[in-house]
């Protein structure tokens, strides 16, 4: 096979994906299972549809479209606020969408009309992350303005954090969003179906808490596919780490010093590394790089340390491992490094177990 390749275990994206559906169901909290990492594959979406998630969360439209044309039956949501200029192919392709601009709604409507349709609208609120929101006290009349408008749906209200400036999902975070549905359902005169309270970073949260309130929804991508939460990088017990393996070529292997030599300035990436230490180095080099990875994102097999990286080739000290060029050497990723090997277009996918057949249905799963 060639590589560098990931290699999927699509009966572990099914494992975990049943396993968080299964904690979160007493709860009352339904899974959106987010394939976003993945480019849009519609074997690891059915493999998360298998695993009971009640549907599928994206932030492009063009991966959504992908599973669309697919034949996906189970819910599409785009959970990245929708670009005016690709409002139609909102309308057209997810069930669902995040927002916080009238501007956009407006053009959603518009959209809907134009297609005699109705699109699900949630809004977005603020609640400290500082990444995408409509600030509380806006919240409400807001949710007027999507009342009004022919077309749409308003299904619900939600929120993100931990994702830029690393803010807990907690209680107090949570609460507020429920006491915020409450307020919107008496501007609207109807009930809210959706309440998404975050990502993955909201699972101690919901897994410890007595009182979800509202919260009936939660959007995970990483704990599903890495078995992991984002806010301390901790594995989730119970939870497989391992579905997903990248694999790299070696193309040399040699005894090198340590430490480089001659006048130094900045690499090729603007920075200025350390020079290294003396004496010597068993280095091997892997036929991938930034372009094709995080290299900070990627976990070696013991033994193996990762020395630097440049577009193209990542330096490896491989020790007392007995490589050779043309070996292939296995790689575990964090979610920056998956995110990045996914979508990049020298980065194959092989081994993609099907968790039933070849003809796993998009249907919607069953929590």
């Amino acid at each position: 096979m060639s590589a560098p390749r990931l290699d999927v275990d699509l009966d572990l994206v099914t494992h975990n994906t049943r396993t968080l559906v299964d904690r979160l169901a007493p709860r009352g909290i339904r899974v959106t299972g987010v394939a976003k990492a993945t480019l849009g594959s519609r074997d690891v979406a059915a493999a998360m549809v298998l695993g009971g998630a009640s549907g599928i969360g994206d932030s492009r439209v063009e991966n959504l479209s992908r599973l669309r044309a697919a034949g996906a039956a189970a819910p599409l949501t785009l959970i990245r606020s929708p670009m005016v200029s690709q409002a139609d192919r909102v309308v057209r392709t997810a069930d669902v969408s995040l927002n916080t601009e009238a501007v956009v709604l407006a053009a959603l409507s518009s959209a809907a009309l134009h297609r005699i349709s109705t699109h699900d609208v949630v809004l977005m609120v603020e609640l400290g992350d500082l990444r995408e929101g409509v600030a509380t006290v806006d919240v409400v009349d807001l949710a007027g303005v999507v009342a009004a408008l022919p077309g749409l749906r308003l299904a619900g209200l939600g929120t993100n954090l931990a994702c830029r400036s690393g803010i807990v999902p907690d209680q107090d975070k949570m609460d507020q969003l429920s006491a915020l549905v409450e307020l919107v359902e008496q501007r609207v005169g109807h009930a809210m179906t959706i309440v998404t309270g975050g990502n993955s970073a909201n699972l101690d949260w919901a897994l410890g808490t007595s009182d979800v309130g509202r919260i009936d929804e939660l959007r995970l991508g990483e704990s599903i596919l890495l078995g992991t939460e984002p806010l301390h990088r901790q594995a989730i017990a119970g939870l497989r780490t391992d579905a997903f393996t990248l694999v790299a070529e070696l193309i040399e292997v040699q005894t090198k010093p340590a430490q480089a030599w001659g006048s130094a300035g900045q690499n090729a990436f603007g920075e200025s590394p350390e020079r290294g230490r003396p004496g010597l180095v068993r280095q091997a080099i892997a036929a991938i790089g930034r372009q094709d990875v995080d290299p900070a994102g990627v976990t070696p097999p013991a033994g193996i340390t990762v020395l630097a990286a440049s577009s193209d080739h990542l330096v490896l000290d491989v020790g007392d491992h007995d490589v050779a060029v043309g070996d292939e050497i296995s790689f575990q990723l964090d979610y920056s490094a998956l995110v990045r090997a996914m979508t990049s277009p020298f980065v194959s996918t092989s081994r993609v177990t099907r968790p039933a057949s070849d003809a796993v249905p998009l249907t919607g799963g069953a929590a």
